[in-house]
C-alpha cells in the first residue's frame, strides 16, 4: 500500500480527527471536513489502522474556512480553526451522539442544547514549556500541544494572558527569563486583572527572593507567584497564594493547586445551568473543587456534602463556603471510596469528574443511593458513555457490573463549548430515576 494516501473524510471523530478508508484501512487524518478529498502521507499503522499526516485538500468543503491563527496545524493546540463556530457545534453534536450509542448503548433523540460564546479569547488558563536552544520563543503554549516551536501568538488566550505571553516571550528573547526552567503554567482572574504563575524549575539557579523579584519586577499584574525546584521537591511562594473567580454572585478563592473551568464567557451559564430548579433536603457534590456547584447549592438545600480528593481544592471550598455564609459537610477523599460506604439518600447529585469519569463500579455504587436527579458533567464522551451505561442500565454496560437496584433516564442534555477550536467537549446530562 502507497503511503501517498488519496482520501475521501467520511466524518469527524472524537479526537480531532477525520476518517476515512483506503484498501481496507481505516484511516485517520487531522484538520479535515466531511465530504472532503484530501491527499495525505502516512505516519503510523497498527493492524487495519492508519494515521496520516493531511499534505492537500484537493476538493473542500463549503464550510471550510480561514484560520486565525498563523500556527494552525503546526502548533497542536487547536484542531478546528478551519471549521466555523456554528458548524463546529453542529459537528460536536453529532460526535456525542455517535460515540454515546456505540460505546454506551445510549440513543439520545431527544435536542442537545448548544451553549457558546465568543470563540476566541476566551482561555483564562495556559501552560508553556521552556526548551534550551528553542529561538525565539517559549515553546508550546497549551497541555494539548505535541510540537515544540516558536510562537508569537494565540489567539484563544484572554487579553491579560496574551499579554503575559508577549512579555514571557521577550524576557526569552532577551535572555532574562531565569535559567532552567521546564514549565511556567498560568492563570487569569474573572475580570482578567490579575494574573498568578507555577513556574518550575529543574533547580533553582538563583535563591527564591531574586528569582520572583525578577517575574514581578516584568509582570505588573502578577498576584501571586509559586515557585518549584524539582531537584528539591521545594516551593516558594510570593502573594496571597489564591487568585478570585466569580460567578453567580459567589467568589471563589482558586489556589495554585486548584482547578477552574477555563471558559471566562461560559461558567455563569454552565452555574445556571447545573443548579436550575434544585432544591430539597441533601445535596451532594462529588469532585467539588473549590466549591463552584457547592456554594449555591447550600442555598436551596439543607445539607450539601461536598467529596473531592484535591486537599488543596478543599481548603479552598472551606474558605469559600465561609465567605459565602453557608454551612457544608466538606469530605476530602476520593469519591470511590467515598460511594463505597455512603449510606444516606441524596436528592440530588451533581459530579464533575476528570477525563477518566466515574468508572463503572462507582457509577453502580452512585444509583444505588437512589437519588431522585443526577446532574453528570462530562470532558470526555467515552467516559460518559460507560458510566451512563450502568446508570441508565444499558446493554452495553460492563458484563462484571450488575444491574443496579435503581435506573435512570436522561432528561436533558447540554454541550456547553468551553474549548471552542478544539475536539473538546463538555457535556452536561441530566437524569432522572425511574425505578
Amino acid at each position: 500500500m502507497s503511503d501517498d494516501l488519496k482520501l475521501s473524510i467520511e466524518k469527524l471523530v472524537y479526537g480531532g480527527d477525520g476518517l476515512a478508508h483506503a484498501d481496507g484501512n481505516t484511516v485517520f487524518v487531522p484538520y479535515v471536513l466531511p465530504g472532503e478529498e484530501v491527499r495525505a502521507a502516512t505516519k503510523a499503522k497498527q493492524k487495519k489502522l492508519l494515521w496520516a499526516d493531511l499534505l492537500e485538500v484537493t476538493s473542500p468543503a463549503k464550510e471550510r474556512g480561514k484560520p486565525r491563527c498563523p500556527h494552525f496545524q503546526k502548533c497542536g493546540g487547536c484542531h478546528y480553526q478551519h471549521i466555523s463556530p456554528s458548524e463546529q457545534l453542529k459537528l460536536k453534536a453529532e460526535i456525542l451522539r455517535e460515540t454515546l450509542s456505540r460505546l454506551g448503548g445510549i440513543a439520545w433523540d431527544g435536542a442537545i442544547v448548544n451553549h457558546a460564546a465568543e470563540p476566541y479569547g476566551y482561555r483564562n488558563r495556559a501552560q508553556w514549556a521552556v526548551r534550551p536552544g528553542l529561538p525565539r520563543a517559549l515553546g508550546y503554549f497549551l497541555p494539548e500541544s505535541s510540537v515544540i516551536l516558536p510562537i508569537d501568538q494565540c489567539p484563544v488566550l484572554s487579553p491579560l494572558l496574551a499579554q503575559t505571553f508577549s512579555k514571557l516571550q521577550d524576557m526569552t528573547r532577551s535572555g532574562t527569563l531565569p535559567a532552567g526552567i521546564q514549565e511556567i503554567e498560568a492563570f487569569a482572574d474573572s475580570a482578567d486583572e490579575k494574573i498568578a504563575l507555577n513556574v518550575a524549575f529543574d533547580r533553582f539557579p538563583k535563591p527564591a527572593e531574586q528569582l520572583t523579584s525578577v517575574f514581578r519586577n516584568a509582570l505588573p499584574q502578577l498576584e501571586s507567584l509559586l515557585l518549584l525546584d524539582q531537584k528539591k521537591n521545594k516551593f516558594a511562594l510570593s502573594g496571597p497564594g489564591h487568585l478570585t473567580q466569580e460567578a453567580g454572585g459567589y467568589q471563589y478563592r482558586v489556589s495554585h493547586l486548584s482547578f477552574f473551568q477555563v471558559n471566562r464567557f461560559l461558567i455563569e451559564d454552565l452555574l445556571k445551568t447545573v443548579v436550575a430548579n434544585t432544591k430539597g433536603e441533601t445535596a451532594l457534590d462529588l469532585y467539588a473543587g473549590v466549591g463552584f456547584f457547592t456554594l449555591p447549592l447550600a442555598k436551596t438545600f439543607a445539607k450539601v456534602v461536598s467529596v473531592d480528593a484535591n486537599l488543596a481544592a478543599t481548603r479552598d471550598l472551606q474558605a469559600n463556603a465561609e465567605l459565602a455564609r453557608v454551612a457544608i459537610v466538606s469530605q476530602n477523599e476520593h469519591v470511590e471510596e467515598f460511594l463505597r460506604k455512603m449510606n444516606e439518600k441524596p436528592d440530588f447529585v451533581v459530579l464533575d469528574p476528570p477525563r477518566a469519569g466515574l468508572g463503572a463500579r462507582a457509577a453502580k455504587d452512585l444509583a444505588e443511593l437512589g437519588a431522585q436527579e443526577i446532574v453528570y458533567l462530562s470532558c470526555d464522551p467515552s467516559t460518559l458513555a460507560r458510566d451512563l451505561a450502568v446508570l441508565t442500565d444499558s446493554a452495553r454496560k460492563p458484563k462484571e457490573i450488575p444491574a443496579p437496584s435503581t435506573a435512570y433516564q436522561i432528561t436533558e442534555m447540554h454541550l456547553f463549548d468551553l474549548f471552542p477550536q478544539t475536539f473538546h467537549i463538555e457535556t452536561l446530562v441530566r437524569l432522572r430515576k425511574t425505578s
